[in-house]
């Protein structure tokens, strides 16, 4: 059976372990949604508080970037920390995530709230890597996509919705501008320590055990914790890691440029959707951008990860929703002159964009390729990279397609996110692999003791 002593998690229906791994790993991807998201949502009222009038200066684009760059870095950490144990530093990443976001609402000036962002970016980029990490090695292969896309995929987006309801409740409810802020950003410390002794509690995988750990008989344990079987003790991997990385890089790499990508789409679709055309609707961004999460955004999301992923396959739902949205966006473009005559219509096209780009956002946004084309014995290093591959998009996006704006007019950059989004679908069908309904080992002939054999030769 493929897959070796792992066959008995593979080929296990989902259990109530499965959906509580979910539950664990999904509130600290709300979490990173949360936080990543407030500070948009907020950042007109932080200006102001601290005296700075211009919303598209040096200072307000290194406060809405300070978390991108931090979780880079916090990737690139844990990436090698996560190769001595998933465990063992799961729950420092909310831990920190906690403390930095109350710490944000006694900053004193932007120079500190810009710095304590920095170190919260640290948390998230941990996150990044550990909890795809930890859904892949304990998921079933037919259910790894749903478990990944729920516990990723749909809650980081309910964690930007939760951030944007919550700055409405309190305006609504008449609370300062100065107190508001603040407390919209330290109220994303509330699921983190809400999870921290769940994360703590959860077994370290069998995959890390066997292989990193040399702890078969542990191994064996969590395996029978979640299948109920008892297997033989599974092989450690003893290979070289760099013998392992030169192997699978071409991989790695690949599902890099491919979360870059997506990220320079969804974040500068971000910049024009809602201020388009929120303000001819006569909405505020915010309450536009609720509007879109509860009809489009969230009932797509949960639609792709309960069925998208693992029926049709991560490549088919990527590369057509790059595809339906570089075409909602060129149609978007063509409207925009009649935005203000037609608003609904705009909101509509808007919306099928959204849904669209969900399907990307399901599997590279959701780290899902990362994970599954790295094998075990470099799992997190390789997730680390693409993690920063999205967040230099995301960068790309957040400091780049501003100054954009002022050059080429909204209508070239909507067209340079079109052929963006282009360029995504045929990255994804050129470059990866399916990897949906098949063992990681499989998918990465990581059949060991063969391969351990092979390297010392």
């Amino acid at each position: 059976m493929a897959g070796g002593s792992f066959a008995a998690i593979d080929e296990q229906q989902l259990r109530a372990f499965h959906w509580r791994s979910i539950i664990t790993t999904g509130l600290g991807v709300f979490c990173d949604g949360f936080d990543l998201s407030s500070i948009g949502i907020v950042l007109p009222l932080v200006l102001a508080s601290f005296g700075v009038a211009k919303l598209g200066g040096v200072q307000a684009a290194m406060l809405a970037g300070s978390a991108l760059v931090g979780a880079a870095l916090g990737a690139l950490i844990f990436g090698v920390l996560g190769q001595r144990g998933r465990k063992r530093f799961y729950g420092l990443d909310v831990l920190l995530m906690g403390i930095m976001a109350i710490a944000q609402a006694f900053a004193p000036d932007l120079e500190w709230l810009i710095a304590i962002r920095f170190v919260l970016g640290i948390g998230i980029g941990a996150d990044y890597v550990l909890s795809p990490t930890i859904m892949a090695e304990h998921s079933n292969r037919a259910d790894r996509g749903k478990t990944i896309g729920l516990g990723f995929g749909v809650m980081w987006p309910l964690g930007a919705f939760a951030a944007g309801l919550l700055n409405l409740a309190l305006a609504g409810f008449g609370v300062s501008h100065d107190l508001q802020w603040r407390i919209v950003l330290a109220a994303g410390a509330v699921p983190a320590f809400g999870v921290l002794y769940l994360r703590r509690s959860m077994p370290e995988t069998a995959r890390f055990l066997s292989r990193l750990a040399n702890e078969p008989a542990e191994a064996v344990k969590v395996i029978r914790q979640i299948s109920g079987r008892t297997v033989t003790q599974p092989a450690a991997d003893t290979r070289p890691f760099f013998v392992v990385f030169a192997q699978h890089a071409r991989m790695i790499f690949s599902a890099a440029l491919l979360w870059l990508l997506f990220d320079i789409v969804i974040y500068s679709g971000i910049l024009f959707g809602p201020s388009l055309i929120a303000k001819s609707l006569g909405m505020g961004p915010v309450a536009f951008s609720l509007l879109m999460s509860v009809m489009f955004s969230l009932p797509s999301a949960l639609a792709f990860a309960l069925v998208g992923l693992d029926k049709f396959g991560r490549k088919p739902l990527q590369i057509w929703g790059f595809v339906a949205a570089a075409a909602m966006l060129v149609l978007f473009a063509v409207l925009k002159q009649n935005l203000a005559e037609f608003p609904l219509l705009g909101l509509i096209v808007f919306g099928f964009y959204t849904v669209a780009i969900n399907g990307p956002s399901m599997v590279s946004g959701a780290g899902i390729l990362g994970v599954e084309l790295s094998p075990t014995r470099i799992r997190t290093v390789g997730q680390s990279i693409t993690v920063v591959g999205g967040r230099i998009g995301a960068s790309i996006s957040a400091f780049l397609f501003p100054l954009l704006f002022t050059r080429i007019g909204e209508v070239g950059v909507i067209g340079l996110l079109a052929g963006v989004a282009l360029l995504g679908a045929i990255a994804t069908k050129f470059l990866v692999p399916e990897t949906a309904g098949q063992s990681l080992e499989t998918l990465n002939d990581d059949d060991l003791p063969r391969n351990v054999a092979a390297a010392a030769e």
